[in-house]
């Protein structure tokens, strides 16, 4: 049938586009106004292609009011339904005029700032594609790739090409210059086969992560075609994906980029159908699966891909021609982990853990060990080796041993060579509380209990957990200079800190924010000494703390005192102006703070006359 164009775009004033906004449409009227809408509210130059793919739910008549009530940005073509994805796509691209193109489902909407953000990355690193941020409504999105912004990135420095959908920017010209097409003869896995291609072509990928740039809806009707029976079909899915990995392998060379590559189709295509798929299906259709994974394996997967996957993976390459350890696997990998904190506790410098641990539905396991992984960085662990009492484990955690930061403690219960992960914490047994923090080694740990879950970490150093600890003044008076001469003790978390954790006095002006860091002197036994130029302080209210280092960051404890122990004010005359400076111990919980004053002769007149 020949295509039909319902409306024409007016020239965009004869501006550049910035965006060509693709929306290939079949029967999706009810979300056709939120769709159309959040494109045509994207404040870029953009023109809106929407195919209409041979409709009968009224919405032909709906997008053609639509190019009627904005004919210089949304243009409609009428095309026979072709069934699936691929062709009203292309036929949007041939029709494209934009710098970038951004392809956007009927159902699915845009974030009101998305094109402009995502545009704006592209013209700032000339990038050829670039990802925003996709967020699901009643389906899964990707994540992995979207937990920070990057600037500048390529296939094998990133985890990118784990997103396969086309639901990105791409510059128009590289398109076009590489024939990058979508295929017309799939009705599943066309915009692999589409996204695959283009990265194989892109120089430079950015990401943007901190907007919500593409929203996935679920339709409730189950009307679309990943929705439908059938559409992942696992057979015919590994069927379909060796089409996009030859596709590929056509434009990468063997080696490590290819083996990276390789690593996304094998763990997320093929392997995932070992998973619940495998269980769900029956003895017959399992062996088909096995096989059609097998035959993947042979012709794809290469010592550098094998090298690459995580421990169940391994075992399961090594187990495709036995379909019962499959399903064994496949269980183990399915089943919750099933633990209980029932005591925490301080033994020395070693916090001693103990619980409960298994896998759900399984009775036995190879053994538990106590995994700390530090937050900030989760290439660095901690593994230690469990005992068990019958139904418990118990682990213990050498203080000493932590480098600073945020360590997150799980268990991890192994079986067949599997294991398996689990926080630990937010289950726990009535009566089981925090440790109080403890120093160690010059260094505070402080084991808690996290906000949002009520798991179990540990600070070393109080990068996140406020740090215990008394200051407190014994003695002050004045000295020679205005200086004003302080004589106190220091316990952290209890105890007595060492000398060279205590560094400064810190005095904060209250109203600016202002610090000025004085010296101290560290005393045996806790105690410690200052001589505070406080006669030299401009004017205003400071507020004193004593800084330590505890091995994190600086922890600044309020100095306290009583108005029996501090000093009286000074006063004094020096170049024709009155200075003051009135030390005192706040109301309430006692605190030194001080309040200095410069008066001339002028304001003290104007204060008597006010």
């Amino acid at each position: 049938m020949t295509t039909v164009v319902a409306m024409s775009v007016a020239g965009n004033s004869g501006e550049t586009v910035d965006v060509s906004v693709v929306i290939p449409v079949h029967n999706c009227r009810p979300y056709l106004d939120r769709c159309l809408t959040s494109a045509l509210v994207q404040r870029v130059r953009k023109e809106i292609i929407v195919v209409d793919d041979g409709s009968t739910d009224g919405g032909s008549e709906l997008l053609d009011l639509y190019a009627a009530y904005h004919p210089s940005t949304v243009r409609v073509i009428h095309i026979a339904g072709s069934g699936g994805a691929g062709r009203p796509r292309n036929v949007g691209l041939d029709h494209a005029t934009g710098r970038y193109v951004f392809f956007c489902d009927a159902d699915d909407h845009l974030g009101p700032e998305a094109l402009a953000r995502m545009v704006a990355m592209a013209d700032r690193n000339d990038s050829d594609i670039v990802l925003g941020k996709i967020v699901g409504h009643g389906r899964r999105a990707p994540a992995s790739m979207f937990q920070h912004n990057a600037e500048r990135l390529t296939l094998a420095d990133s985890n990118v090409y784990n997103s396969l959908s086309c639901f990105k920017l791409f510059r128009r010209d590289m398109v076009e210059r590489h024939g990058i097409r979508f295929a017309e003869d799939m009705l599943v896995g066309e915009d692999i086969m589409f996204t695959a291609h283009a990265y194989c072509h892109a120089g430079v990928i950015s990401v943007v992560a901190d907007y919500d740039c593409y929203h996935l809806v679920s339709r409730p009707d189950g009307s679309s075609i990943m929705q439908q029976d059938g559409s992942r079909d696992p057979v015919a899915w590994l069927s379909m994906i060796r089409r996009p990995i030859r596709l590929m392998a056509r434009h990468v060379e063997p080696g490590p980029l290819r083996d990276h590559l390789l690593r996304r189709h094998f763990r997320l295509d093929a392997f995932t159908q070992l998973g619940t798929v495998l269980l769900e299906s029956d003895e017959v259709r399992r062996k088909e699966i096995a096989q059609e994974v097998a035959d993947l394996c042979d012709e794809w997967l290469t010592p550098g891909v094998l090298a690459r996957l995580n421990t169940i993976d391994k075992q399961r390459v090594a187990s495709l021609g036995d379909v019962e350890r499959l399903v064994r696997l496949a269980r183990i990998e399915g089943a919750t982990v099933r633990r209980r904190l029932t005591a925490l506790r301080w033994d020395g410098d070693h916090l001693v853990v103990t619980g409960t641990a298994g896998l759900e539905g399984i009775r036995r396991d190879d053994g538990v060990a106590l995994v700390l992984r530090a937050r900030n960085d989760p290439r660095s662990e901690l593994i230690l080796p469990a005992e068990r009492h019958g139904a418990e484990f118990t682990a213990r955690v050498d203080a000493a041993s932590l480098a600073s930061g945020v360590w997150d403690l799980r268990v991890a219960v192994e079986l067949e060579g599997v294991i398996r992960h689990g926080r630990l914490g937010a289950d726990r047994e009535n009566g089981v509380t925090r440790p109080l923090p403890r120093l160690v080694g010059g260094v505070v740990t402080l084991p808690y209990f996290t906000r949002d879950n009520g798991n179990l970490s540990i600070d070393v150093g109080g990068h996140l957990v406020a740090v215990p600890g008394t200051v407190r003044l014994i003695r002050t008076r004045w000295s020679l200079g205005y200086r004003f001469l302080v004589d106190g003790e220091v316990s952290v978390v209890g105890t007595v800190p060492e000398c060279e954790a205590v560094r400064r006095i810190v005095w904060r002006e209250r109203e600016t924010g202002r610090e000025r860091a004085e010296r101290v002197s560290p005393l045996p036994g806790g105690g410690f000494a200052a001589r505070l130029p406080l006669g030299r302080f401009p004017p205003g209210t400071w507020d004193a703390y004593l800084e330590l280092d505890l091995g994190g960051p600086p922890v600044r404890l309020r100095i306290e005192t009583d108005p029996e122990t501090v000093a009286g004010p000074l006063k004094w005359m020096g170049a024709a102006l009155l200075r003051s400076v009135r030390p005192y111990a706040t109301s309430g919980k006692g605190r030194l703070s001080t309040v200095v004053q410069r008066l001339t002769p002028r304001s003290i007149v104007k204060r008597i006359l006010a």
